[in-house]
């Protein structure tokens, strides 16, 4: 397979999140600057739709409906009808941030995850959750179905696509998994890989799990983040991912990055082609050839790579696989005349 990039769009902020409508025509992204933003894919016009008081950090498309629900650093949850172009509900989720959100295929179920790492001991390991730290909604009325326990921070958080689980991971690699239809902990495993010790400019544990997704037949999960590293500040960690067959006993390891394909970086995101057949891992670039890259779902063997030359958040597949959807930014630029340039990127993929 090769990516053929068609098309990039400028957005006034970083994008944090972004999905796609079924028709693969439009963009809705959530950046930095609060905004949650519907962008046209052939011609890149915006129009801002609501705002966060903070960072938003996640944008969801409600399937066969008008529904759009975003999240952000303030720890709400907003509710649009894009149909009638208003916000129609929003609820104080959590005390903290949420980091992550997703929406299930069926579209009946939201999730939200969130949690602030704070020392709990003289190991530094992580405090108990203040409250709780994966949060399950109804996807039409918001009500809420599950409050689901983890150790924070949760970053990443995933439903199955058979609609019948739900994951998430947190900051020292442990990953739970829940049945939605009873809340009941039905799974789960831990992997030492992304999660840092920081000794050089900072006493603390970072990194960990940044996305997590079920394989299509939803047996296995599959996960990315930074690998271990010696100052976790500077970023500059393994592109990392491994593969879990979560539903046996032990949850074995199926697979992880070959060490000839990885380079210095971070990884945030991953998302399957429809086909089954690859995925792609996306995010920072630190050291090495490409912060863009799709691997054989078999194999894991590394197929094709680029580097986009920014830092990217989210990327995601159109409904056949013909286009590939990046979105971040380039970092911040200085302002001129008293105004920051756009420095938020959505980058368009022809796939053949």
């Amino acid at each position: 397979m090769t990516a053929k990039e068609a098309k990039v769009h400028k957005l006034p902020s970083t994008v944090l999140g972004m999905d796609a409508s079924a028709d693969g025509s439009q963009l809705y992204a959530a950046c930095m600057d609060g905004g949650i933003y519907q962008v046209d894919v052939e011609s890149g016009s915006k129009q801002l739709l609501a705002r966060h008081e903070s960072y938003a950090s996640g944008a969801c498309l409600v399937p066969q409906s008008s529904l759009l629900i975003s999240a952000g650093y303030d720890g709400a949850i907003q509710w649009h009808d894009l149909a009638a172009n208003q916000t129609i509900r929003k609820i104080a989720a959590h005390q903290f941030w949420s980091w992550q959100s997703a929406v299930s295929a069926d579209g009946k179920l939201f999730a939200s995850v969130t949690g602030q790492y704070l020392a709990g001991g003289p190991k530094y390991e992580p405090a108990p959750e203040t409250e709780p730290s994966v949060k399950v909604f109804d996807g039409q009325s918001g009500k809420t179905i599950w409050e689901l326990p983890h150790v924070p921070s949760v970053q990443a958080v995933a439903f199955s696509p058979d609609n019948q689980f739900v994951a998430a991971g947190n900051l020292m690699g442990e990953v739970r998994v829940w049945d939605v239809s009873s809340g009941k902990q039905v799974g789960g495993f831990t992997t030492p890989s992304f999660t840092s010790w920081g000794i050089i400019k900072a006493y603390c544990y970072q990194g960990g799990i940044y996305s997590l997704i079920f394989s299509p037949d939803s047996q296995s999960i599959l996960v990315c983040g930074m690998g271990q590293m010696r100052d976790p500040n500077t970023g500059s960690g393994r592109q990392t991912w491994q593969r879990f067959a979560w539903r046996k006993e032990g949850a074995p390891k199926l697979a992880e990055i070959k060490d000839a394909d990885a380079g210095g970086g971070h990884p945030e995101s991953l998302a399957f082609h429809p086909s089954g057949q690859y995925f792609v891992m996306a995010g920072r670039l630190a050291q090495g050839k490409w912060n863009t890259a799709f691997f054989d779902t078999e194999s894991g063997g590394l197929i094709h790579s680029f580097d986009t030359k920014s830092r990217l958040s989210k990327a995601l597949f159109n409904r056949d696989g013909s286009r590939m959807f990046l979105a971040g930014g380039i970092g911040q630029p200085k302002a001129k005349d008293g105004k920051y340039p756009d420095f938020g990127r959505v980058y368009v993929y022809d796939i053949t």
